[in-house]
């Protein structure tokens, strides 16, 4: 399987049964396979994945790459399976909601992880619903062997006790990638003002500074 979400195709029997080419044919025409929109045009596909800390989950999409990843080119982004994931409360007060998802390379290349994971967020009777993205322009976040890059969510914390949302999970999807992970929601984080909404943020992924 290759990646972003290709299938391995052989194309040698397919050309044979095509008849060659005539001169000044187009592409349609000359029985040649263009290959070259799979990873572009692929869309998100679900999936299990065999790492993460959290079990398996399959997110409603895929996590998206950016403009700014001019240094990771097709083929050197993280895969999922490369990954180990855990999410931990950094809420810096009582007052400001925030877990941070923490991804290290547990492969033996260095890949990218540069920008907005794929994030949704699961309760306790299976519903789920997608994370929003901040505004922020992802970084270059390359990952050598046994680094670690992480992304936070940013919510709003309830204060009257009446929230509507009691996140268990978190689906998440790396950059680039369309299978997904399911992770605890951290035990000890503040309670999230609910329902869902655009006020809860997904943050690109980085390396601390």
């Amino acid at each position: 399987m290759s990646y972003g979400g290709e299938t391995d195709t052989d194309f040698s029997d397919a050309a044979a049964s095509k008849p060659a080419s005539r001169p000044g044919a187009g592409p349609a025409e000359s029985g040649g396979a263009d290959t070259s929109a799979g990873a572009q045009g692929a869309g998100p596909r679900t999936g299990k994945s065999t790492s993460g800390s959290g079990g398996e989950g399959a997110s409603s999409r895929a996590g998206s790459g950016s403009g700014a990843a001019k240094g990771g080119g097709k083929g050197t982004f993280c895969r999922t399976s490369e990954l180990t994931m855990e999410a931990v409360d950094s809420s810096p007060d009582q007052k400001v909601g925030d877990v941070t998802v923490q991804l290290t390379n547990k492969g033996g290349r260095t890949c990218s992880v540069t920008g907005f994971a794929g994030v949704d967020l699961k309760d306790a009777d299976g519903a789920s619903a997608p994370v929003h993205r901040g505004g922020e322009q992802p970084r270059i976040t390359d990952l050598k062997p046994g680094d670690t890059a992480t992304f936070s969510i940013s919510y709003t914390v309830d204060r009257g006790g009446d929230s509507l949302a009691s996140p268990t999970n978190i689906i998440v999807t790396p950059p680039n990638e369309t299978h997904s992970v399911s992770l605890k929601w951290p035990a000890d984080a503040l309670k999230l003002a609910g329902p869902y909404d655009e006020k809860i943020k997904v943050h690109p992924v980085g390396i601390a500074d």
